[in-house]
């Protein structure tokens, strides 16, 4: 039998679950304003720099997906959560070294920033050892296509980092199974330019691979844009949790 929450948890559960129905209203919000069904569009809770006890709310309040950007945090958490006995989908969608491929497989559903063939390949041979099934994976794109941030590059013949080598290398592997594409806007960029640039990568891409229908963009601050411009994925940290900068 589970100990009685405190008065802090209680508090906490609160604030979650009232910035819960006010994202879910405007995702609701958006998608209708595109044309789209609401449940075209999937609610990923970044919970990077929050315990697993913030997880744990999240998840009792109906949320399933939770995204991580640094594989020594969420290593430990995903454990934790687990043995707590929760049942939810990992994300991991931050900048991923090779080093950590081994790790990252073993807890996440679903890797957001692959944007190298060898990063790629890392993770197949990773998967291939470490999993009972391929491991879903996404491009990260880099929109304005700045090849000192992450990100894959669209029509780029480079032979590491070029977006239609990154996608083939990950079609052809058994171990991954190419699902699309990720994208940030990125800073001084209007968000409709930014996700109008990202609909058309997309588009592109869903040509030679089908498959490849998922789109995770937007974030706290852009996300109606990005759901206007086709976003099945949002991740969605501050506008649930609160500012870090306040809580750590």
């Amino acid at each position: 039998m589970s100990a009685p929450a405190s008065a802090a948890q209680r508090d906490r559960r609160a604030q979650l679950e009232d910035a819960l129905a006010r994202t879910r209203d405007r995702i609701a919000h958006a998608a209708e304003a595109a044309g789209r069904p609401r449940d075209a569009v999937t609610l990923i809770a970044v919970t990077k720099t929050y315990p697993a006890s913030d997880v744990l709310l999240l998840a009792g309040l109906g949320v399933r997906e939770m995204g991580e950007n640094r594989d020594q945090e969420a290593a430990p958490k995903a454990v934790e959560v687990t043995a707590a006995g929760a049942d939810v989908r990992w994300h991991f969608v931050g900048q991923l070294q090779r080093n950590k491929a081994r790790s990252v497989v073993e807890y996440a559903d679903l890797v957001h920033s692959v944007d190298s063939v060898r990063l790629a390949g890392a993770l197949a041979g990773a998967a291939a050892r470490h999993r009972d099934r391929p491991l879903e994976v996404l491009v990260q794109v880099s929109i304005d296509g700045d090849a000192d941030r992450g990100g894959a590059l669209a029509g780029s013949a480079d032979d590491d980092r070029g977006l239609e080598r990154v996608a083939a290398e990950i079609a052809g592997q058994d171990a991954l199974r190419l699902a699309g594409l990720m994208a940030v806007a990125p800073l001084g960029w209007e968000p409709e330019r930014a996700f109008a640039r990202l609909a058309e990568v997309a588009a592109r891409l869903r040509a030679d691979h089908p498959e490849a229908g998922l789109l995770s963009a937007g974030m706290s601050g852009d996300l109606e844009a990005a759901i206007a411009y086709g976003a099945t994925h949002v991740r969605v940290g501050s506008a649930l949790l609160g500012m870090r900068s306040t809580l750590r």
